[in-house]
């Protein structure tokens, strides 16, 4: 449970800092659900036999009083310090034992206290829950707007909440780095495995930097040395590993609180490989015939016609075809537009089946196209921030710079922040992977 609320706590911190668009709301069970059915019949439930109670004669107020005392205390929770007058009042006019006694003379007045608490909540709500607040004035049923109150007061509670989210940002922002790498170190105390799935991938970074520098270098005794070979690079290589389609792994723990963003990116950067691939594939064709408006026009089709490419259901196949048809299709209506000859039958056909093919493994320009990617990620990677200038685009991506740099610039920050807070982990994992390693492993001791 510690390591849980340690793990929770430090994913909600970094969350309020790097998403600027962070917020709570208020979670409602869908109407049809079994919760959502539960919570109806209970609230309709107890705001009916609070209306009973009203309607008795005398009247009952039980259940009025225990709701004035907890509306009582939630307005007491908006108040800042130094409201010292607003807070005396309300403690007045809303003291249980206050209204408790009148309603045992029968000279409770509902309606007046709910007027009172109408007045206070205008003054303490944010100004969007200013229509909200005319609205519980025209209430006339007593448990109508008792009712419409605390819906209100929900309301403003979660603006409370993301008011002082907003407000702790700025702090948290300077505090973050240190802030993060203390609770994990929390976890780890607690949960010494928590680097299990952080250690298996920087062994298997290291493990393919190893094998890619054998065959550089085939002399090498033990097939590679680790002369020159950086621990940074072997990060970064596995950081971008993490961007490739076909790595299905469990992500590991450090990389927890960007989970979703990675995600997002490399979802993304398949997109674009699709389209910087068909792009390719069509100007390859065309030869001296493409312009840069019929590039940026393949291009917005292709883009149309891959929405939802990382969807399980999406039929890639099929899209990729519709995709041929309709850039041939365009392509013709260019060249003729511009007293060109189009296209004759092979040619058409030599297109369709390039685009159709580049799911395949290993299509020429597909590997291609990812191999440029991965040198112009690599280069981001090794950029100190802040970004004054980008890398060089690589030739065949200049259809999509525009994506690929945004891809750079975030992928890039949460890399750089990730190492700020976890290289003193990385660092331990580095030397018990370099200096711990038994006789028949790749990388020896004396490296």
């Amino acid at each position: 449970m510690a390591t849980t609320r340690n793990m929770s706590n430090l994913v909600l911190a970094h969350e309020i800092v790097v998403n600027e668009n962070f917020h709570l709301d208020s979670i409602d069970p869908p109407e049809n659900s079994l919760e959502g059915r539960v919570k109806q019949i209970v609230h309709k439930a107890f705001w009916d036999l609070l209306e009973a109670e009203l309607n008795e004669d005398p009247p009952k107020y039980e259940y009025a009083i225990k709701l004035f005392d907890e509306i009582k205390e939630i307005l007491l929770s908006f108040l800042t310090p130094g409201t010292n007058r607003l807070r005396t009042q309300i403690c007045e006019v809303l003291d249980a034992d206050l209204i408790r006694q009148q309603a045992e003379h029968n000279t409770v007045d509902i309606q007046k206290l709910g007027s009172y608490i109408i007045n206070i909540m205008a003054k303490l709500c944010a100004p969007v829950r200013d229509d909200d607040i005319k609205n519980l004035k025209t209430s006339c049923n007593v448990v109508q707007m008792l009712r419409d109150v605390f819906h209100v007061l929900d309301l403003m509670k979660m603006d409370m909440v993301n008011y002082t989210i907003q407000n702790i940002r700025p702090q948290l922002q300077r505090q973050l780095v240190e802030y993060e790498r203390v609770k994990f170190q929390e976890v780890l105390d607690k949960s010494p495995d928590a680097l299990s799935q952080t250690s298996e991938w920087i062994k298997e970074s290291l493990d393919n930097a190893l094998e890619a520098r054998s065959h550089e270098n085939s002399t090498c005794a033990n097939g590679a040395s680790m002369d020159n070979l950086s621990p940074t690079s072997v990060l970064n290589n596995g950081f971008l590993k993490l961007l490739q389609m076909d790595y299905q792994k469990v992500l590991p723990e450090t990389l927890i609180t960007d989970e979703f963003r990675i995600q997002e990116l490399k979802h993304k950067l398949y997109q674009v490989k699709l389209i910087a691939c068909v792009c390719l594939i069509a100007q390859n064709i065309m030869g001296s015939c493409c312009t840069n408006e019929f590039t940026d026009k393949m291009k917005e089709i292709t883009a149309i016609l891959l929405q939802g490419v990382n969807n399980k259901k999406f039929n890639l196949k099929e899209s990729l075809n519709t995709i041929s048809i309709k850039i041939c299709f365009e392509l013709n209506k260019s060249l003729t537009e511009r007293d060109l000859p189009t296209l004759n039958a092979e040619a058409q056909a030599n297109l369709v089946g390039q685009i159709c093919s580049i799911i395949e493994k290993e299509h020429p320009i597909y590997n291609l196209i990812e191999k440029r990617i991965q040198g112009y990620l690599s280069k981001f990677l090794c950029l100190p921030p802040p970004f004054k200038q980008v890398p060089a685009i690589p030739g065949g991506l200049s259809s999509v710079h525009m994506e690929m740099e945004f891809i750079g610039v975030h992928f890039t920050n949460i890399v750089n922040f990730n190492k700020q807070v976890y290289g003193p982990f990385y660092a331990n994992i580095f030397r018990k992977l370099l200096f711990s390693k038994t006789p028949g492993d790749k990388v020896q001791s004396e490296s």
